[in-house]
């Protein structure tokens, strides 16, 4: 018995990418937020004790579920050895032309013997409706040209409108979540639709080692 392949993009429950927010096959709404991070070995006990106060604060006031991810890369080093190369050429003084190769030779070295990894945190927040559909498959088939042209249209003005109404929404959960990790003095900024894309691209070929997104 054959078995036919399937394309990566059906086990992707992404239907598109519009104005940074992803549209779920399902009808659903999702925002991702970029979120700085916090070192609290550097506060004093006082100011740990307040943060993850303010932080338990956050979370049990929100009223939707949320998910934090972290992504884990490994750092692409070779934009800034190019950089020593370059300087290296301009370099007319011989003593500092020496001591600037012998320090792109110990980041190569280092570099090659120890992965520095890059941690980057994602915040989803999602949104989620019932969707209304005027007719039907089987009502459509029954119809003729004109009739399924003027259903045709009004689906996409509902869809449209539908995806408006539910972005509102979902706006003000976005609104919730930055609010919430500012007052905690974790900054945060929507990811646009390139970013999105690049996100996902990123995520699905591990073995691309460009650079990531960063926080603006």
């Amino acid at each position: 018995m054959a078995i036919s392949a399937k394309s990566s993009q059906e086990f992707v429950p992404i239907k598109e990418v519009r104005n940074g927010i992803i549209i779920l096959k399902d009808g659903g709404l999702r925002a991702i937020l970029i979120a700085s991070s916090l070192n609290l070995s550097l506060k004093s006990a006082d100011e740990q004790a307040a943060i993850v106060n303010e932080f338990q604060n956050f979370l049990n006031g929100l009223d939707f579920p949320t998910q934090i991810c972290m992504q884990s890369r490994r750092l692409d080093i070779r934009p800034y050895l190019l950089m020593l190369e370059g300087r290296l050429k301009e370099q007319a003084e011989p003593l500092l032309k020496i001591q600037t190769k012998e320090y792109i030779d110990f980041i190569k070295s280092f570099t090659d013997e120890v992965n520095i990894m890059t941690k980057t945190f994602f915040i989803v927040v999602p949104y989620s409706s019932s969707l209304i559909k005027p007719g039907s498959t089987m009502v459509d088939s029954l119809l003729g040209g004109s009739q399924k042209k003027q259903i045709d249209e009004t689906k996409k003005a509902m869809d449209l409108a539908s995806f408006e109404e539910k972005r509102t929404q979902l706006d003000q959960r976005v609104g919730v979540i930055m609010s919430g990790l500012g007052r905690v003095g974790i900054r945060t900024s929507q990811l646009k639709t390139d970013q999105v894309v690049e996100l996902f691209y990123k995520t699905f070929n591990p073995g691309d080692t460009s650079q990531g997104i960063k926080l603006q």
